[in-house]
C-alpha cells in the first residue's frame, strides 16, 4: 500500500488493504495469525479468550510467533493483530481486558456498540495504538470522532453478524463529509473487486468476515462451513432475536434450530438468547452469522490462498478500471 497522510503508520504497510473482521467463537489465534502471516490484519474479539487470563497468553504466544515468522521470512510483510472490545455494560471484562491490552501494547483496538472512553484511548495513544470504532449510521460516526477515535469501522447493509441497514454508497459518502481519517468499509466484501469498490466510494479499506470463516483456519463447524458455500444473499436473515442486535444470519442454521426464519420475532434488546418451547438458539453457536457476501464464497481454502486470490482479483480490477 502507498504511504497516505491519513493513514496511520501501523495499517500503511499491509500486503493488501483489508482487516479481517473479528468474529465471535470463529476469530481464535490460528485464523488470527494466518491472517498476519498473509499481511492483512488479523482480528479477534477479547471474549473468544473465555478467560482474562486466556487473553493474556493469547497476546503473548501471538506475538512471539510473529516475531519468529518475522525473523525467518525477512521480507515477507506480516500485519498487526487487533482486539476487538465490546463497550458495554454487559462486558464485565471490559476493564481488564483492556488492560492486558494495554500491556501488550496491541497496535490496534477496535470497538463495538458503544464509543470508548475517554481514558481508553489516550492509553492505546500512549504506546502508539490505534482505535477504529464500529459505526452503522451517521449519528454513532459523531458520538466515537467526539469521543477521539482514530478511525471508523462503516457497517452497511449485507455485513455479516450485527450489521447496519444502510447502503454503503449512502454511508460512506456520508462520514466522508465530517471525517476525513482512516475509514474501512464493512458489508458483503468476499472478492478482490469488491475491495477497489470498497475504495472507490471513498473507504481506505475493506472489512471482510464471512470470507475467512470459510477457511482452513477458521474455529467453524464443518456445518457452518458447508452451510456458508450452500448459502446465497438471499438465505441470509436479518433479525435482532438471537443477540438483542440486529444481525445477518444463515437461514439454514436458523431453520436447524427449530424456528420459520419468514416469521421471528422482535426481541427485547436485554435478550441474549431464545427458548421457544422447543430449542433454544443462541448466536453465534447455533445460529450462525454471515453476510450477503456468501453467493460469492465456493471452497474452503487456508487464509494463504484466500488473501492471494484477493490481491490477484484486486490487481486485475484495477488493471480493467484503468483501461476504460
Amino acid at each position: 500500500m502507498s504511504q497516505i497522510s491519513h493513514i496511520p503508520p501501523v495499517l500503511r504497510e499491509l500486503a493488501l488493504p483489508v482487516i479481517a473482521s473479528p468474529m465471535f467463537t470463529v476469530s481464535y489465534p490460528e485464523l488470527v495469525l494466518a491472517q498476519c502471516k498473509a499481511g492483512i490484519v488479523g482480528s479477534f474479539p477479547a471474549l473468544n479468550a473465555r478467560r482474562p487470563e486466556l487473553l493474556d497468553a493469547w497476546l503473548g504466544d501471538m506475538k512471539r510467533e510473529l516475531d519468529a515468522f518475522k525473523a525467518s521470512n525477512p521480507g515477507a510483510t506480516v500485519g498487526p493483530i487487533a482486539v476487538n472490545q465490546i463497550v458495554h455494560a454487559s462486558n464485565v471484562r471490559l476493564e481488564q481486558d483492556v488492560e492486558t491490552c494495554i500491556k501488550h501494547k496491541v497496535p490496534i483496538l477496535i470497538t463495538s456498540l458503544r464509543a470508548p472512553v475517554r481514558e481508553i484511548i489516550d492509553a492505546v495513544h500512549a504506546y502508539g495504538g490505534i482505535v477504529l470504532h464500529d459505526v452503522i449510521n451517521l449519528r454513532h460516526a459523531r458520538k466515537a470522532l467526539e469521543a477521539g477515535v482514530d478511525g471508523l469501522i462503516v457497517v452497511a447493509a449485507g455485513a455479516g453478524g450485527h450489521g447496519g441497514k444502510l447502503s454503503p454508497m449512502a454511508l460512506v459518502g456520508e462520514v466522508r463529509r465530517i471525517f476525513q481519517g482512516p475509514v474501512a468499509l464493512s458489508g458483503a466484501i468476499a472478492t478482490g473487486d469488491a475491495i477497489l469498490a470498497a475504495q472507490a466510494m471513498g473507504a481506505d479499506f475493506a472489512y471482510i468476515g464471512t470470507r475467512f470463516i470459510a477457511s482452513e483456519e477458521a474455529n467453524a463447524s464443518d456445518a457452518y462451513k458447508q452451510a456458508l458455500l450452500r448459502a446465497s444473499a438471499a438465505d441470509i436473515v436479518y433479525t435482532n432475536l438471537f443477540s438483542g442486535v440486529h444481525g445477518n444470519y444463515v437461514r439454514e442454521s436458523i431453520e436447524l434450530a427449530g424456528l420459520d426464519p419468514d416469521r421471528l420475532d422482535v426481541a427485547d434488546k436485554s435478550l441474549m438468547s431464545f427458548t421457544d418451547g422447543r430449542s433454544k438458539a443462541k448466536a453465534w453457536k447455533d445460529i450462525w452469522g454471515a453476510g450477503h457476501g456468501v453467493g460469492q464464497i465456493g471452497d474452503l481454502p487456508p487464509v494463504r490462498e484466500i488473501v492471494a486470490r484477493l490481491a490477484t482479483e484486486y490487481l486485475q480490477a484495477r488493471i480493467r478500471i484503468a483501461a476504460l
